[in-house]
């Protein structure tokens, strides 16, 4: 029972890898210099480009081809073409070199027909005389070949082809049908190819909201409660009701919104009047294309501008619009903020969004996503456990996605991947999924890709120009609780282009000075933060494959802002641990004091008379005796990459019912009765907190009594207190104060007394605001 931990802790571990890439190897040839974070793969590459001259077959004198390649059991078929003898395909075919079961590549061109498909003409080509291609080597130049009969007889036509051994590294790689997917139908490859997406480039769109003049309400015996409603596709914000109740109300306030290039949906403002509850009256609107509006880089303000507000009418049951009144707005792009769309505590971007402010890259991050280990059955598939596996990268603006692995456990993606790092304080995130379009039939668009887990890695934690290979766990927390869903093996390495650059990134705040000059509340962020998030997943998911919006919302963290009690019980012993050395050094402290250790006291007592007497070495000391902590603390460096920790988490001891209310909808969609008792659980740890926070308040509170006269008493004893100090500190040399008040503290357990000291006893009964509250 006692070794059961250990086994649990290094099953979600972090396991050092020795995979055979390129990086560190002594030989190197010009692939393993582009493509050395991952294993070589060899590929078999067949691209057929054309046919011209071919016979016909039907009886109607017409032809519908296609061209199938065949290598062992593997078979890749083009798309064919109705009633043309001359047809295009240009499509690549690529066969792993670990599946090659034949010694014979095999290219039939074949004729579509309802029954069964006519034989046309086919090519041979020997294994074995197949050219290899090395990048950066131009492409093969495909080549005309006479078609031959089942007897090796030329017969009429020609098919344009070319075949070549390869590595991932060719640039035929990506769009390429892989022997991998040979159950994927024609239609579905496109799903499982590698890709690379870029998010939109994100604004916050500022608003003020200043005046607007002659107003024209229906009813004019009230008077109007105006407020104005901001709306950018389909978000929108509202000002406040204007406290001026007439026609020309005032307001000065501030709305943000976030919009995504190119913009497509104009900013629409709507005055409305609230006439009654739930019942709002518009008395005018304006439509402002975010194309014309001004871009600002700095806190100067814009100019600011009138605009007509329209009010539209029925007149003789014809829409029409007449001028009705104006609106006095100060509107503009903010270029100088970064748009959050991820959370702060792990961005792997920074930067503002005008390109004008960014700063010279610092390094290059590379990643080479190598395989997985282990994977879980995701989904049933003739009647068994199967997975389409892909990993999923973001790092800044820059989204990746592996081909899908059809059908493996084991997958072997090796494909790697580059991106320019701004700021080392950053994170790149890696998500692995189960792609549910593969093999669904109809269903497969309304499918989800399942999550199987992700890895985060803060590139300040790696060492430059070191390649670190591991192999990470995958975790997921599901409401039956914590599983491990397998490992993905990854090679990382960040290369620094200035260490003095790198170094001097640290002097600089974290977010451009937008966010300290006009600061933003953690409302207001956590609001444009959320719009931005789903800007994103919008346009990723309208991407040609889609990245889809589950995939994008995983990635994102969505939902990392709700309540969980187990996050909450994980940052409550996150505190712990941080006060835990200051309640060390309290605990040594009071040993020095209560002479637990008379000869470490004696030490203290000299160490002390030499401050106070050189009071110049305080500080030197200080800094020295951090020095030597941190030297000491060398021997226990972190020698690899954090990973996924389960238990700073919480998560391999969360109770089944913590982990059911935070997979739980908002707003829930539990029973009362366990509603009830989850609230009741709630509310026992929000007065827990409430307490703490009231206590630290408290203490607050009494510091100010001091001086307040709140309790005139009190304040007279400590003026007096404070009017004797000063005489007797400003006649008294401070070195004799000073070890006088440190001679008392360390004075031996025989003069100490049980009972609180006079000053803190004094401070205890100064008055808080707490006895003022309800």
């Amino acid at each position: 029972m006692q070794r059961a931990p250990l086994a649990h802790s290094h099953e979600f571990a972090l396991k050092e890898t020795s995979p055979n890439i390129g990086a560190g190897a002594v030989t190197r040839d010009k692939l393993s210099c582009t493509y050395d974070l991952v294993e070589q793969m060899q590929y078999l590459y067949v691209r057929v480009v054309k046919a011209m001259d071919l016979p016909a077959k039907d009886v109607t004198g017409s032809l519908d081809p296609y061209v199938e390649v065949k290598l062992g059991n593997f078979k890749g078929v083009t798309k064919h073409f109705e009633k043309k003898s001359n047809p295009e395909w240009n499509q690549v075919f690529a066969f792993s070199k670990d599946r090659i079961q034949a010694s014979v590549l095999e290219v039939i061109v074949k004729d579509k027909d309802v029954i069964s498909d006519d034989f046309v003409g086919r090519l041979w080509f020997d294994l074995n005389e197949i050219p290899r291609r090395v990048p950066p080597d131009s492409p093969l130049a495909p080549q005309w070949y006479r078609l031959e009969d089942r007897k090796g007889v030329k017969v009429k036509g020609e098919l344009m082809l070319a075949v070549w051994m390869g590595t991932q590294a060719d640039e035929a790689f990506p769009d390429s049908w892989h022997s991998d997917a040979a159950m994927v139908g024609s239609e579905a490859v496109a799903n499982i190819r590698s890709k690379v997406y870029l998010s939109p480039k994100l604004w916050y769109v500022r608003v003020n909201v200043i005046e607007a003049q002659d107003l024209i309400p229906t009813d004019k015996s009230r008077y109007p409660e105006v407020f104005v409603k901001v709306n950018l596709g389909s978000k929108f914000v509202r000002t406040r009701v204007s406290q001026s109740k007439n026609i020309s109300p005032m307001w000065n306030e501030d709305l943000m919104l976030v919009a995504a290039e190119p913009f497509e949906d104009p900013l629409i403002l709507t005055v409305e009047d609230r006439v009654g509850p739930n019942k709002d009256e518009i008395l005018g609107r304006c439509v402002i294309p975010l194309q014309i509006v001004q871009r600002r880089l700095d806190h100067k303000p814009v100019n600011s501008r009138w605009f007509n507000l329209e009010k539209h009418a029925v007149v003789e049951g014809e829409k029409e619009s007449k001028f009705a009144s104006k609106i006095h707005l100060r509107v503009c792009l903010d270029g100088g903020f970064h748009v959050l769309d991820e959370s702060t505590h792990y961005s792997s971007d920074l930067r503002p969004t005008a390109k004008q402010l960014w700063k010279p890259s610092i390094g290059i991050l590379e990643v080479g996503i190598i395989s997985a280990l282990g994977l879980m059955p995701m989904k049933t598939r003739d009647g068994r456990g199967t997975t389409d596996a892909y990993c999923v990268a973001k790092y800044g603006q820059k989204w990746i996605r592996t081909r899908t692995i059809v059908d493996s456990f084991t997958p072997k993606w090796n494909e790697q991947y580059t991106w320019e790092v701004f700021d080392p304080c950053t994170v790149i995130t890696i998500g692995v999924f189960d792609n549910g379009r593969v093999g669904g039939g109809d269903r497969a668009s309304e499918t989800k890709d399942s999550r199987i887990g992700k890895v985060r890695i803060r590139l300040s934690t790696l060492e430059a120009d070191r390649v670190y290979t591991h192999s990470y766990p995958l975790l997921v927390l599901h409401t039956s609780g914590l599983k491990k869903t397998g490992e993905v093996q990854l090679a990382v390495r960040f290369t620094s282009s200035s260490f003095i650059n790198m170094l001097y990134m640290y002097s600089q705040p974290l977010l451009p000075k937008m966010h300290y000059i006009h600061p933003l509340s953690v409302i207001q962020l956590d609001s444009l933060r959320h719009q931005a998030m789903q800007i994103v997943s919008m346009r990723l998911s309208r991407a040609e494959p889609p990245l889809r919006k589950e995939v994008v919302e995983y990635m994102l963290d969505v939902d990392s802002h709700m309540w969980s009690m187990r996050r909450s019980k994980a940052n409550f012993f996150r505190i712990m641990k941080v006060l835990g050395g200051l309640i060390a050094f309290g605990r040594w402290f009071d040993q020095i004091c209560n002479w637990k250790n008379p000869i470490t006291t004696i030490l203290i007592h000299v160490l002390f008379i030499i401050l106070v007497l050189y009071p110049e070495l305080i500080l030197p000391t200080i800094f020295l005796y951090l020095f030597l902590i941190g030297i000491w603390n060398f021997r226990w460096r972190p020698r690899h990459p954090p990973h996924m920790d389960t238990r700073l988490s919480h998560a391999d001891a969360a109770h089944p019912d913590e982990l059911d209310e935070e997979f739980d909808s908002f707003p829930t969609s539990r029973s009362p009765d366990i509603v009830r008792m989850r609230y009741d659980r709630l509310r026992s740890i929000a007065g827990r907190v409430q307490s703490v926070v009231g206590d630290l308040g408290t203490q607050g509170e009494r510091f100010q009594s001091l001086l307040s006269w709140r309790d005139p008493r009190a304040t007279t004893l400590f003026l007096t207190f404070c009017f004797i100090a000063a005489i007797v500190l400003y006649v008294t040399p401070f070195q004799v104060v000073s070890l006088l008040i440190g001679f008392y503290m360390l004075r031996h357990p025989r003069f100490r007394r049980k009972l609180p000291s006079v000053p803190l006893n004094f401070f205890r009964r100064m008055p808080a605001r707490s006895d003022s509250m309800l």
